[in-house]
């Protein structure tokens, strides 16, 4: 028979553990949602979209890719990958530009996360709508752009 402390320990651990699996209910970290494709926001977000593809250097990353990829060893291509391609690494991310090629460029699931669920029923929560400068932290830093000065667009609408 295990002691009262045991019991309470249990508990505890399974009251965080729930509660730290909640906090990422709001971000799809929890859910089976896969990438699509930004042509797959193109339905619903028009306006976005066509200012996304018009205006932003995402929608044409993967030419830098192509341009460099013959002076790149493998590991080095990959990393190229992780910030110009949509969801490199990931569950139903970028694979190469045969297999995956409406995720060959930073497309809008970069961004917003894997947009499968919320291009099927448009629920809102199924998708990270608001965007925050730690996220264009991931790609946009010090570590990764020699000369960082990016401007912030999340604040004037980056689409």
């Amino acid at each position: 028979m295990r002691g009262k402390s045991y019991t309470i320990r249990i508990g505890v651990f399974l009251t965080v553990l729930t509660v730290f699996g909640l906090s990422f209910v709001g971000y799809g970290v929890t859910n089976s949602a896969t990438y699509v494709g930004s042509e797959a926001c193109a339905e619903c977000h028009e306006k976005e979209f066509s200012n996304y593809s018009k205006y932003s250097k995402k929608a044409h990353s993967s030419a830098s890719i192509k341009i460099m990829a013959s002076d790149l060893a493998q590991d080095e291509l990959e990393d190229c990958y992780s910030c110009h391609a949509t969801g490199y690494g990931k569950p139903g991310g970028f694979v190469s530009f045969e297999k995956t090629p409406q995720l060959a460029d930073a497309g809008c699931e970069v961004c917003h996360g894997p947009g499968s669920l919320h291009a099927e029923d448009g629920d809102p929560e199924l998708i990270k709508a608001k965007v925050d400068i730690k996220d264009c932290e991931v790609c946009h830093n010090a570590d990764r752009v020699e000369n960082f000065n990016f401007k912030p667009l999340i604040y004037g609408g980056a689409h």
